[in-house]
């Protein structure tokens, strides 16, 4: 990411990239601290649950990575670098929880040590961010299985 980093979050989803099945492609981040003892997680849009940070591929951004530490800044307000490619995981959901607005999603995971957190970030407004041990954090993410697979995958000290 460059030096100046924008403090408006990108909405909607006509820049999105998919999959040829169909798949919405998603990169996110397992933010680690330096010592790998705590995940940072955010809040959910809704501040209803404990999540990582993640959003969609743009057509403008060159690789998976690149989406996933804009989406580290614009969510959790973190400067970040990968230090780890945690792959791709697909997504659970069932038929029923599948629509047109929230469709079926194949997450690329990048592992990132935390250089620097922001005061100011563009979803301070609407997310928290917390530090977690990985029980902790396993136990916030347990409704969410492709985010603790993540979680699984990485090299946080468990």
């Amino acid at each position: 990411m460059s030096q100046q980093q924008s403090m408006t979050a990108r909405t909607g989803r006509d820049k999105q990239r998919y999959s040829e099945s169909g798949e919405r492609l998603v990169a996110g981040v397992v933010p680690l601290s330096a010592d790998k003892t705590r995940v940072l997680l955010i809040q959910s849009s809704r501040r209803t649950a404990w999540v990582l940070p993640k959003g969609g591929w743009e057509t403008d951004e060159a690789t998976a990575a690149d989406a996933a530490k804009r989406e580290a800044w614009e969510e959790a307000g973190i400067h970040c670098v990968v230090t780890r490619d945690l792959g791709k995981i697909l997504d659970t959901r069932g038929p029923k929880e599948v629509s047109s607005s929230s469709p079926k999603a194949l997450y690329q995971f990048y592992q990132v040590r935390v250089e620097k957190e922001a005061t100011e970030w563009p979803e301070k407004h609407k997310r928290g961010r917390q530090w977690m041990s990985y029980r902790d954090a396993k136990e916030q993410l347990k409704s969410r299985p492709e985010l603790v697979q993540a979680l699984e995958r990485s090299e946080i000290v468990k």
